[in-house]
């Protein structure tokens, strides 16, 4: 009983981060995804604590627009993510599809394949900017745990 309230406890102030690059850019948002988690931008000291699983993920933090041929693998990570979680659009290419949004190889943004609660905007968007979209995400993850 008292590993599962210690358990409880570290996972609302330690979010569970995994980053799903949806394919279809130029991948400079996958690379300041990973900024966050080294040294100098640190995002280990504020909680933040990445996974390799949507199955132990809080937070889904997923980079450019969905091509068809990835469409299935991402609402499968998202099915398996446990309730409540969220999902974070990094980069301009994940929320409106960028300059690739007219490609045919495209099934669109990700809010027009899994339901997306925090925008992150930029081109690429800054680490700060993604630390931040994160902080969002956890008032959404606090607020849909009641």
């Amino acid at each position: 009983m008292v590993m599962e309230g210690l358990f409880k406890w570290a996972r609302t102030k330690s979010p569970w981060v995994m980053h799903m690059p949806a394919g279809g850019a130029c991948n400079a948002c996958d690379i300041e995804v990973v900024a966050v988690l080294t040294p100098r931008f640190d995002a280990e000291r504020f909680g933040i604590l990445a996974v390799g699983t949507p199955r132990h993920a809080d937070i889904l933090l997923v980079t450019g627009p969905v091509t068809a041929h990835n469409r299935d693998r991402l609402v499968r990570a998202y099915r398996q993510a446990p309730e409540p979680k969220v999902v974070v659009a990094v980069g301009s290419c994940a929320i409106s599809g960028g300059v690739f949004g007219k490609s045919y190889s495209l099934s669109g943004p990700v809010d027009e394949v899994i339901p997306v609660d925090v925008y992150v905007p930029g081109c690429p968007p800054k680490p700060e900017a993604i630390i931040h979209g994160i902080v969002e995400a956890l008032a959404v993850l606090k607020r849909k745990r009641g």
